[in-house]
């Protein structure tokens, strides 16, 4: 035992009674609105089982955000949780403007006149937040309204830069509701002039992860990386999925950006909505083939918003996330504007729980041998063989130790049966983690030798209880220890 054991015992022993507070491998993230906006709301869902909250830009003030940050904040110092914060950018999301008494029922064969000239809509004209709609689109487009619950399709274009409509299907149209334009390519940045303010925001207070909406082009991951990177922010980049644009750049996309959310909501507006479900397979596939974190969102578990229970589909909507492997499932207005965000919390646990105790394991060792034309080929050799190992030997925990992140979300990536274990110097890793799956990440800052670092390890998880006599652990790491090298040890240890 190292002489350092005491110091990490007592400064982390809060602090590392809470990693087991969540005992499910998938992670869930949770929106946070007017539902759960109080510390004590806040902490009541984490105990439920939430290990990152979401921040939706496209709602609130910037005192409303750094309110739920601060309490956030608060929880992990008082706590023993490492909840990660997500922000998540607007983007170039397109609406129409108020609409006269709030609805307004159009009926098919109604033609509409969209403008970008500022006006309260009625049948006559709508106010659409897009000023060069007219240039875009082309008649005969189709244009989607309230997710699609209104059709409309392009007939002109007139010299005022309206743009005429037909609507080909009816219902109640009210104030604010987003358009989606299928057949389109908008020519918008990713990035808006209110997305640069938020972000702005968002790097001032060290937000764990951003995400970037309707990302269409690895060139729109390169844009917000260089802005965080002009700040030196060592916020990670999500990459939300919900254009066509984006599956046909798909490869590019993951690589540059540091996570993935399939924004199943415009995805399915955009896309006809029977392919979604091979997409979210495919794209889930992908990820953990780049050991990318990736996070399944929208109408996970809707019908809770005002009810106790989830209908039967929700349940296996949940459960086949977690089968095919989704490092994160995220609820939105079931948690923000919901009556029970608490109870839908604790449901979605339940699920998760019972598809993760089944006989059915997640191991991807044998579809993700190291690529010998990977830059990284040697680490990641010692990662697969280091859950090879854990899972042949049956190992009670399997320990990495990173700087970066990358050999956490390499040993995630593999889906190990043995509890994961990541240890980092780095604090601001510690909360970014608690989005991969199976990750239960540690403060350790100590650079002593590696065998009383990994001594220090194992008695920390064994005065945590996550380690007793006689388990059998499996480490990583690498040395000589102040190079800093990429993993390049593999060390199998009996506890005493």
């Amino acid at each position: 035992m190292s002489k350092n054991l005491d110091k990490y015992l007592y400064k982390q022993m809060d602090k590392q009674a809470g990693l087991d507070h969540s005992n499910h491998r998938t992670k869930i993230v949770a929106t946070v609105g007017p539902a759960c906006d109080t510390y004590e709301k806040l902490l009541e869902l984490v105990k439920a089982g939430v290990n990152v909250f979401r921040l939706n830009f496209s709602h609130g003030t910037h005192e409303d955000k750094a309110k739920i940050i601060e309490h956030i904040r608060n929880i992990n110092k008082a706590e023993p949780y490492n909840i990660s914060i997500l922000a998540d950018l607007q983007g170039p999301k397109l609406r129409v403007g108020e609409i006269t008494n709030n609805s307004l029922e159009v009926k098919a064969g109604d033609i509409l006149t969209f403008t970008n000239t500022k006006c309260i809509g009625t049948l006559e004209k709508i106010y659409v937040s897009y000023p060069n709609l007219a240039g875009d689109v082309k008649p005969g487009n189709i244009i989607m309204i309230d997710d699609g619950k209104i059709e409309v399709k392009v007939v002109n274009i007139t010299k005022e830069s309206d743009v005429q409509v037909e609507v080909t299907l009816g219902g109640i149209l009210s104030s604010k509701k987003g358009i989606n334009l299928p057949d389109t390519k908008i020519s918008l940045p990713a990035l808006t002039e209110k997305d640069l303010e938020d972000l702005e925001f968002i790097i001032e207070q060290q937000c764990d992860w951003v995400a970037l909406s309707f990302v269409r082009s690895v060139k729109d991951i390169v844009i917000l990386r260089s802005k965080l990177q002009e700040k030196k922010s060592k916020t990670k980049i999500i990459a939300k999925i919900e254009k066509p644009e984006a599956l046909v750049n798909i490869r590019d996309i993951i690589v540059e950006s540091d996570g993935i959310m399939i924004a199943r909501g415009d995805l399915g507006v955009e896309l006809p909505v029977e392919k979604v479900p091979l997409i979210q397979r495919e794209l889930i596939r992908k990820c953990i083939h780049r050991a990318k974190p990736v996070i399944v969102a929208t109408q996970m578990m809707e019908s809770m918003i005002d009810r106790v229970k989830p209908n039967r589909s929700e349940i296996t909507d949940v459960a086949n996330a977690v089968l095919e492997g989704a490092d994160a499932v995220m609820l939105s207005g079931e948690t923000a504007t919901g009556q029970h965000p608490a109870l839908v919390v604790e449901t979605m646990c339940k699920i998760i729980r019972q598809v993760e105790q089944t006989e059915y394991r997640y191991n991807r060792e044998e579809d993700l041998k190291p690529q010998p034309h990977s830059p990284s080929f040697l680490s990641d050799a010692v990662c697969y063989n280091a859950c090879k190992m854990a899972k042949d030997v049956e190992a009670n925990a399997l320990i990495g130790m990173t700087q970066s992140g990358y050999t956490a979300f390499m040993l995630s990536s593999y889906r190990p049966k043995s509890p994961l274990f990541i240890f980092t110097k780095e604090k601001t890793l510690v909360n970014q983690l608690s989005l991969s799956w199976g990750v239960k990440a540690i403060y350790y800052d100590e650079e002593n030798s590696l065998d009383d670092i990994i001594s220090d390890q194992i008695n920390i998880l064994r005065e945590r209880g996550f380690l007793q006599s006689n388990d059998t652990v499996v480490n990583t790491g690498s040395t000589p220890i102040h190079l800093h090298l990429p993993t390049n040890v593999l060390k199998i240890t009996k506890v005493e």
